[in-house]
């Protein structure tokens, strides 16, 4: 799926960067204050972008993928994440508290139907949303698919990925004694919530570079450092929701329910050397979507900076921009 380099490449149109027109916390209870952010056209398609992590946090990067003259971009830090407030905090945190926000997002900013864009853990909360909320959905834009299933967490936290760079998983998994090696989302729980800032800080870095290490398809096996501050937040935060099977009520359920949104068009882009999220999931999530569309990128990933991948979404948005009257947006 990668096309030529060159002047027709959409990865080199990427929107130049804009400032947002509005910049606000958005108090949605439970102690909770969320950062939002719109920037591009208020009168434009409306569109929502849903971070990764879980633990990630929004950035000006992600305003690029949209043409600011016909997009109306909404960016927010999801609760504990980036600027929203208490700083990785996992209290009345889980994936229902932020679905509820999503909707009120929406409320408050007057819209009525957006497409909701989202990658990784993104995919993840779009689907979800999708589901809780589907007459609020005109499209789905997902990226590097992950459906939260114990399959899932197994390949990346169980040794899977592990095979392919022993290396780096060798440095993940040894920080661990031998005996609790069987459950390494738990073991790291132990010592990431430990109450010693020092113990939380160095596990915290070995979790988010091991996921850093295997993102991008051009990566040379060096284990990616973080800010220890930034690092033992996304680890915190990341490791509370795969704890508690990012708090669904049935492994697979998001496969299980996707009848609720078979009618709501929908683009798949997955890189098909994807390290994190194996293609597997974005392929058996198309097989149940009737309305989707599935772009395997070759010589991908799993970054969103990767070009291939880029292309494709910067192509997308250039496509549904011309689909106005059709979205009913």
């Amino acid at each position: 799926m990668d096309k030529a380099a060159g002047k027709n490449n959409a990865a080199a149109r990427l929107y130049p960067p804009i400032d947002p027109f509005d910049r606000h916390m958005l108090d949605v209870g439970d102690g909770h204050k969320i950062y939002v952010e719109q920037s591009g056209n208020p009168k434009g398609i409306p569109v929502v972008v849903l971070h990764g992590g879980p633990g990630g946090g929004s950035s000006p990067a992600m305003r690029r993928f949209f043409n600011p003259k016909l997009y109306h971009i909404i960016l927010f830090d999801q609760r504990g994440c980036g600027r929203s407030r208490p700083h990785a905090s996992i209290d009345h945190n889980t994936t229902w508290h932020l679905v509820r926000d999503i909707e009120q997002i929406r409320s408050t900013l007057g819209i009525d139907r957006w497409i909701v864009f989202g990658g990784s853990w993104g995919a993840t909360l779009s689907l979800i949303y999708a589901q809780a909320h589907p007459k609020r959905v005109a499209h789905l834009v997902l990226r590097g698919v992950f459906l939260a299933t114990k399959s899932e967490l197994e390949w990346f936290y169980g040794g899977g990925a592990g095979r392919f760079w022993p290396e780096l998983w060798d440095r993940f998994e040894t920080l661990i004694p031998e005996a609790e090696r069987h459950d390494m989302i738990s073991a790291y729980h132990r010592r990431l919530f430990s109450g010693n800032y020092a113990e939380e800080a160095r596990f915290a870095r070995a979790w988010t570079g091991w996921e850093n290490a295997l993102a991008s398809i051009h990566n040379i096996g060096v284990s990616i450092d973080s800010p220890a501050e930034y690092a033992r937040a996304f680890a915190r935060l990341e490791n509370h929701y795969f704890r508690h099977g990012a708090f669904l009520d049935e492994d697979g359920k998001i496969l299980r329910d996707m009848e609720r949104i078979a009618h709501i068009p929908g683009t798949i882009v997955q890189g098909r050397h994807d390290m994190i999220c194996p293609p597997k999931m974005s392929w058996e999530l198309h097989r149940r979507w009737p309305a989707s569309d599935l772009r395997m990128i070759h010589l991908a990933g799993h970054a969103l900076s990767e070009r291939g991948i880029a292309d494709e979404l910067v192509t997308t948005m250039e496509k549904l921009s011309t689909m106005r009257e059709a979205l009913a947006l």
